[in-house]
């Protein structure tokens, strides 16, 4: 059995700090160096999964091949390394307490008292450690959420000691992630707050290795001696994150300041020469685009722009592969109506009408939808943005007048997107929808084959409504056709408009797949069909 090393990444002083970046970056740039490696967020919150908890509230929830609702982080994770995560790569309190409640309702604790510690750190480590449960990783990140000193984190943290010290110094280490705040009063960059999150790291039995410090200023030769001296960490180990352009600068920005260095001394591995030369291209070509495109984004949770984190992402995967550069307008459907949609949608060269649930703002999405097919805008509908352009073609085309979808209303005339027989029966909300990857039989001579290149696909899943097959013969016809479909329950995967230059709308969610060096296919045809209508103007 492999025996891998293990990477704890907490954070400091405040939240959102970015220890998903820091700790997909430093991934990256082990994993340049021939390391096998994997990464993993630990969520305090008691939710089973981020799978019921509104956008507004944690940002979109993202899914794996293996059907797990999980927290964005893993979408970093996942755009980063290139590599597949599961539901092993985020484990909440939640899902913790379920399981060795479940096991105490089995008999498994021999009639003892369930208490935190043991029990319940226990199985933390066990998820920790169940991370290798193929036996094949060098390395194992895991960050830890929220901030040192809150309540709900303890238990992980106190897991965390126990790991670091049944492992051994030289298998384990921390990295701590803290704010530098900078006073712009007296000029001054502040420490304290940093040597008083390294004090509560201490309390609780951890010393931080490597501290890795956001600022948004140049951390000084006195600045980074003095955290040393006072927060007990070499001088070689305080490592600045300045406020960069992009996200994607990060792995590169870490690699300069150090951090798979020390982080391969302190784990006693031998350090090699990197391999980033095809995401410096990358970057390269992000940085230095030909042209520029601007794409509408419709959807109702765009006051948080985490709520459509991977679509954002993909369409800078998408750009970069045009060289081109995205400008994303985004526009709440609530607010489009009949009278300004002219007004909001104008010089947009490509629209993509989001993901999403419930009644509010579907009329504006619907809305969207008729503007991008009548005047002939590139056009991506993703999952509830796919049924509106049912919708719309079935009212507007079809002149099937009450067509809707039951989510809307339950008793519509014309249910031409209706709730999937294997959920009619379903009570319980949470990990109960039609989740990861399901296969697309895609039709050849389609924008969608055009796209793919293959006939058969593997793409993600995360709904409960579908298209009725009903009424298959009433809406489809020479110009509006199903493209793609699941060749075992015949659901429609995908439609097209093929009287138009590109109108695709697709059932599933092509963003959870796109990375950095694998660019997803609908994005990237959307988006080269986006930019063709921008110089065609």
């Amino acid at each position: 059995m492999n025996k891998p090393k293990y990477i704890f990444v907490t954070g400091g002083v405040t939240s959102s700090l970015g220890k998903g970046i820091i700790s997909a970056s430093l991934a990256r740039l082990l994993k340049a160096q021939g390391l096998r490696v994997s990464i993993q967020k630990l969520d305090p919150y008691i939710n089973v999964d981020p799978g019921t908890l509104n956008p507004y509230e944690h940002g979109e929830c993202y899914v794996t091949d293996d059907g797990a609702e999980t927290d964005l982080d893993l979408g970093h994770y996942e755009r980063f390394l290139s590599e597949n995560t599961s539901q092993r790569n985020n484990i909440t309190t939640g899902k913790i307490y379920q399981n060795v409640i479940e096991k105490e309702r089995k008999g498994e604790f021999l009639g003892k008292t369930v208490q935190v510690i043991p029990h319940v750190t226990n199985e933390i480590k066990e998820n920790i450690r169940n991370l290798n449960h193929k036996n094949n990783l060098d390395i194992i990140i895991t960050e830890i959420g929220g901030t040192v000193g809150d309540i709900e984190s303890l238990p992980f943290l106190e897991a965390v000691r126990q790991v670091i010290y049944e492992e051994g110094p030289e298998n384990s280490m921390v990295i701590h992630l803290t704010l530098i705040p900078f006073l712009s009063a007296t000029g001054e960059l502040k420490t304290k707050p940093t040597q008083h999150s390294v004090k509560t790291l201490m309390e609780l039995g951890l010393k931080a290795d490597v501290l890795v410090c956001r600022s948004e200023r140049k951390l000084s030769k006195e600045i980074k001696n003095k955290l040393a001296l006072f927060c007990n960490v070499k001088f070689d180990c305080v490592i600045q994150s300045i406020d960069v352009e992009t996200i994607y600068d990060v792995p590169i920005k870490m690699m300069d300041e150090g951090l798979d260095k020390v982080t391969l001394e302190k784990l006693k591995i031998k350090e090699t020469e990197p391999d980033l030369d095809k995401w410096k291209n990358f970057l390269h070509k992000l940085k230095n685009p030909t042209h520029q495109v601007n794409i509408g984004l419709v959807g109702k949770y765009i006051e948080l722009t985490d709520s459509y984190k991977s679509i954002l992402e993909s369409l800078i995967h998408a750009g970069t592969e045009n060289e081109a550069k995205i400008i994303v307008k985004s526009i709440h459907s609530e607010h489009i109506n009949k009278e300004n949609i002219s007004k909001d949608l104008k010089g947009l060269d490509g629209i993509i009408v989001a993901p999403g649930f419930g009644q509010r703002g579907l009329d504006g999405k619907i809305l969207a939808v008729e503007y991008a097919r009548k005047n002939k805008i590139p056009f991506l509908g993703i999952c509830l943005g796919m049924q509106m352009a049912v919708i719309e073609y079935a009212r507007n085309v079809k002149k099937i007048r009450y067509a809707n979808s039951t989510e809307i209303s339950e008793k519509c005339k014309d249910p031409v997107i209706d709730l999937m027989i294997s959920q009619k029966e379903i009570v319980n909300k949470g990990g109960t929808m039609r989740l990861g990857a399901w296969d697309c039989e895609i039709q050849k001579k389609t924008n969608s084959y055009n796209a793919y290149k293959k006939k058969l696909v593997s793409e993600r899943h995360r709904h409960r409504y579908e298209f009725n097959n009903n009424y298959s013969k009433r809406i489809f016809d020479d110009k509006f056709i199903v493209s793609g479909y699941n060749p075992e329950t015949k659901l429609v995967e995908i439609v097209e408009n093929i009287d138009h230059p590109w109108f695709v709308g697709v059932q599933f969610h092509p963003e959870y797949k796109s990375s950095v060096y694998n660019p997803h296919p609908i994005f990237v045809n959307f988006v080269k069909a986006s930019l063709k209508n921008y110089l065609n103007k």
